[in-house]
């Protein structure tokens, strides 16, 4: 039996990306992740924030996070794809810890109810 990790994943999308081209980038995303195996349990954006510091020239970017459940061992090959697509300026990708997963109700039957 396959382990059932959780792993919240932000992206923060570059500034020259018009907000109406915004949802093709998540719906992206949220593709390369089912190609992975991942189930998408939540998705939270963010919306446009100014940066601390200096990113690529850039002050601005388009904040978006996901809470993944996934039996694969990270998301290698969405990582990677996010890391080379032009219009993304950084990404964390971080497992979350099991008692903190299960409190957001990601393991069960509690996840669907949660990503509503």
């Amino acid at each position: 039996m396959a382990i059932t990790r959780a792993y919240e994943l932000m992206i923060i999308v570059d500034s020259d990306v018009a907000d109406t081209d915004i949802p093709a980038v998540i719906t992206r995303t949220e593709a390369l992740i089912a190609e992975e195996g991942g189930r998408v349990a939540s998705t939270d954006n963010w919306g446009r924030r100014r940066f601390a510091y200096e990113i690529n020239h850039k002050f601005e970017g388009t904040y978006v996070v996901w809470e993944i459940v996934t039996e694969s061992a990270g998301l290698p090959n969405t990582e990677r794809q996010l890391r080379l697509a032009d219009d993304i300026v950084r990404l964390k990708l971080f497992r979350l810890p099991e008692k903190e997963a299960a409190r957001r109700g990601l393991f069960g039957e509690t996840a669907s109810a949660a990503a509503g």
